[in-house]
């Protein structure tokens, strides 16, 4: 198991959701260079310390000893991650306060560590989140690796925090150190909206949504096809986003009881604004959540899917298999998946592992719609 060793910890660190032989680690050498970097700036005794989009506790972990730290990010795996991997390590879990990024943070902070994230207008919402809440002498560093760092980033980092210098690259990760500056209290310009036509629908995204300025086109391909007379059937929308596909059916099927998951806070918080919006106060489960792990097994009958295809610059079907594997656990004997996906991704062939029968209900020359009977 590799270790992160920094000048404030030496650490065992899993990934989550863990897989056998996982070939990645949790940390890279932007976390490295970004640990090195804060040493070297100087940490002062109790210093409150920010972390920005910690992908699996690296950063959190290795600083709870030495700083009231705090972790801001969108990711309900990443804290997961960060919860287990401070028990791993024998750190108490109260040394680190986790804080949604669909939640404001408080108070001051004298150091910021920004990982940056893929999505930019999550980076931009984060530091227009910072206004107001840097200490005197706070400094705010954002590190990534050099191919997953666009110049935009640093861009972002002059206009909202103040004047930025670049790093020299170091094991092919790279810094940015911005210091901060007087600025007028930013105005976001999140969440964005869209309206359908069919349903008629105006949907909320907040930062971090894919495809925040319109619907995706595997959703769209996917809604005319929906399943009708459901009657009081169980529903789950797996991976939810802004609850389109979970809306759309709730609005085709009065009586059916839907639950919407999403491992993004932000798009958990878009669902919960849309479904008010869509359906005022009809009963609904909305939560953040790893899938449907956490989901009694044999509780759903149906299940809705827009699988994604990769974790953070991750691209791969490990994501997409979970789910598949998670909604068969919690389907009844019959219960049917119903899933959008790109023709050439062969989903059919991993649904055929797990499912007695797979039809195919529709296609379009890019997406095919796929029903998983259990």
């Amino acid at each position: 198991m590799p270790i992160l060793t920094s000048p404030f910890a030496s650490l065992d660190l899993l990934r989550q959701p863990e897989q056998p032989n996982e070939p990645l680690k949790a940390f890279d050498a932007a976390d490295d260079y970004l640990l090195g970097q804060l040493q070297a700036d100087g940490l002062p005794a109790e210093a409150r310390v920010l972390i920005i989009n910690d992908s699996f506790g690296a950063l959190a972990a290795s600083l709870a000893p030495h700083a009231r730290v705090s972790s801001w990010g969108d990711s309900h795996l990443a804290h997961l991650a960060l919860v287990k991997n401070l028990a791993r390590n024998q750190l108490p879990a109260d040394r680190v306060h986790f804080i949604p990024a669909s939640e404001p943070v408080q108070g001051l902070f004298d150091r910021v560590l920004i990982r940056v994230p893929k999505t930019l207008a999550l980076l931009e919402e984060q530091l227009i989140g910072l206004h107001g809440h840097l200490a005197p002498g706070a400094q705010v560093v954002a590190g990534a690796m050099l191919k997953h760092l666009p110049r935009a980033a640093g861009d972002l980092l002059q206009k909202y925090i103040g004047p930025v210098q670049a790093s020299l690259a170091q094991k092919k990760a790279r810094l940015l150190m911005a210091t901060p500056a007087e600025r007028p209290a930013p105005r976001s310009p999140y969440p964005t909206r869209y309206r359908l036509d069919q349903p008629a629908l105006e949907l909320v995204n907040h930062a971090n949504l894919f495809c925040r300025e319109g619907l995706d086109i595997g959703t769209r391909a996917f809604l005319p096809h929906l399943p009708e007379g459901l009657g009081e059937a169980r529903v789950a929308d797996l991976g939810c986003g802004n609850g389109v596909l979970g809306i759309a059916c709730a609005l085709a099927n009065p009586q059916a009881q839907l639950t919407l998951v999403d491992e993004s806070y932000m798009a958990v918080r878009s669902a919960r604004e849309n479904w008010q919006a869509a359906l005022g106060e009809r009963p609904v489960t909305i939560r953040a959540d790893d899938g449907l792990a956490e989901q009694p097994s044999q509780s759903l009958d149906l299940v809705l899917c827009n699988p994604p295809f990769h974790q953070q610059q991750v691209v791969g079907d490990f994501l997409a298999w979970r789910m598949f594997q998670q909604a068969r656990e919690a389907l009844v004997a019959g219960g049917e998946l119903w899933i959008v996906g790109n023709r050439h991704l062969g989903y059919h062939v991993k649904l055929k592992r797990l499912f007695s029968r797979v039809e195919q209900m529709a296609a379009t020359p890019k997406f095919v719609i796929l029903r998983a009977i259990r």
